[in-house]
């Protein structure tokens, strides 16, 4: 691997940083908590996700060495960033944080009227 490879490399880093640089201004822009949770969560996660798969493959390729610490970087990333936006999600929905006022559909009321049905 040569210019390809290097090529490849930089890109995926790039692209992460980008993502990354969005999912910042995502964070400042956006009305509401629920709003900013899915910036940092789904955009962030996937920037993070491009820089470490990019310093992976140049260790991999480059460096003749195989990251287990990266892998499990990656790995982590991708399992709890998710779940962590969710339960911030929903534990800002529960303590009765406001929808932004143009929000068109709430599904989370519709869940829990019918949890309270059920109980």
């Amino acid at each position: 691997m040569s210019l390809l490879g290097e090529t490849l490399i930089g890109i995926l880093i790039l692209a992460g940083a980008l993502i990354s640089a969005l999912s910042a201004f995502g964070l400042i822009r956006l009305p509401d908590v629920y709003l900013r949770s899915h910036a940092a969560t789904k955009s962030a996660t996937l920037g993070v996700l491009l820089i470490l798969l990019g310093v992976f493959l140049y260790f991999a390729f480059y460096l003749d060495h195989v990251s287990a610490k990266l892998l499990l970087g990656i790995l982590f990333v991708f399992v709890t960033a998710p779940v962590a936006g969710h339960l911030n999600g929903r534990a800002a929905y529960r303590t009765g944080v406001p929808l932004w006022k143009k929000s068109v559909q709430d599904d989370w009321a519709q869940q829990s009227r019918e949890q309270e049905k059920g109980e």
